[in-house]
């Protein structure tokens, strides 16, 4: 089918574009009242995960309200461990958790290896509904955990604010943390090239917990397994590339490492000047984000003023997809998403700047 809105995927290949393409990371999510609804109706998070209709609406709610230039996926960067056998469930106000954790050698050896295909099925029936849904309106991004962030989820049993057993796990057991970085590395690429082949058109990795490591861990035990993966992603579909966006929080330190992975696009939380960013990348990749989310509780005219200036901050050129630096917040106030949006289209349109 025709893509009639293909300026994300130019702009990732650093082709020209008539205005910045915009998409935001949970733009699927609570500040919605239609996807509380949605998840009300399910019962609960992983009920609205695991069904492919229901995962379906929700994906489509903000591109209902929203011109976004893009569709993500709505699932968690969670499942793969959840289909090893962890056992993922979610506490009200707690977040994710896992029955099982990682603590030994013997429990890494103990990890099956899954065919995503199969034991993720019903993510892969939620691409192909969505791409069905879409109908060439936009295009669909896929996505997962890196394989770093997946471990600490595994190890840690849950969110950490020091991720202490983590680190101490890769320090005291760096050939075990190999052997389960190597293992979800595996099985993020299984996963990634499954959600490719029913019908994503780009893939973003979550590197959520990267920038809590030093630069020498990071460089041994995070950005290594990400150039794995993306060098062994399904390039070409459908007659185009299939772009892949890195995403490091806090990972400004690393960027010229992260552009040199192999991924067509670095995704910048809002912590990094996207012009310092652009002058010490170049042309390189494209650039993501990076707006502060918390701009988005401001008023209209605040909105609009902090997106012109990441715009002209980034500069003239092709290469900037506008994107927050983090996941939209549940109390922010849906009509400031469409101030948002409307910004970044307006204000970026070719002859304005």
């Amino acid at each position: 089918m025709t893509l009639r809105n293909d300026r994300l995927l130019r702009a990732l290949a650093c082709k020209p574009v008539d205005v910045t393409p915009v998409w935001m990371m949970r733009q699927a999510g609570r500040y919605l009242p239609e996807y509380r609804a949605s998840r009300k109706r399910a019962g609960d998070f992983m009920n609205l995960c695991r069904n492919p209709q229901l995962a379906c609406e929700v994906t489509m709610q903000p591109l209902d309200r929203y011109a976004f230039d893009a569709a993500i996926l709505f699932s968690d960067i969670l499942t793969i461990p959840d289909a090893m056998g962890q056992g993922l469930y979610f506490s009200a106000g707690e977040g994710p958790r896992f029955r099982k954790t990682i603590r030994t050698a013997a429990d890494v050896e103990s990890l099956p290896s899954i065919d995503p295909a199969s034991d993720l099925g019903y993510v892969m029936d939620a691409v192909s509904l969505i791409r069905r849904e879409l109908n060439g309106r936009a295009p669909l991004i896929g996505f997962a955990g890196s394989p770093w962030t997946l471990a600490t989820y595994m190890i840690e049993g849950s969110g950490s604010k020091d991720f202490r057993r983590a680190k101490q796990f890769i320090y005291d057991q760096p050939e075990a943390g190999h052997l389960l970085l190597r293992k979800l590395a595996e099985a993020v690429t299984g996963y990634l090239n499954a959600q490719i082949r029913a019908g994503a058109q780009a893939v973003q990795i979550f590197d959520t917990w990267g920038g809590i490591l030093s630069t020498p861990a990071y460089l041994e035990f995070s950005l290594p397994y990400m150039r794995q993966i993306v060098n062994d992603l399904i390039g070409e579909r459908e007659g185009r590339t299939v772009p892949c966006i890195l995403f490091t929080k806090q990972g400004g330190l690393w960027l010229k490492e992260i552009a040199a992975s192999g991924c067509h696009c670095v995704g910048l939380d809002w912590t990094m000047d996207i012009g310092r960013a652009r002058s010490r990348i170049g042309n390189l990749v494209a650039l993501q984000g990076n707006m502060d989310p918390s701009v988005l509780y401001a008023s209209p005219d605040v909105i609009r003023r902090e997106v012109d200036a990441i715009l002209r901050s980034f500069g003239s050129g092709p290469g900037h997809v506008f994107n927050l630096g983090h996941g939209i917040t549940p109390q922010v106030d849906p009509d400031n998403v469409a101030v948002f949006v409307d910004a970044v289209h307006e204000l970026s349109a070719t002859g304005r700047r």
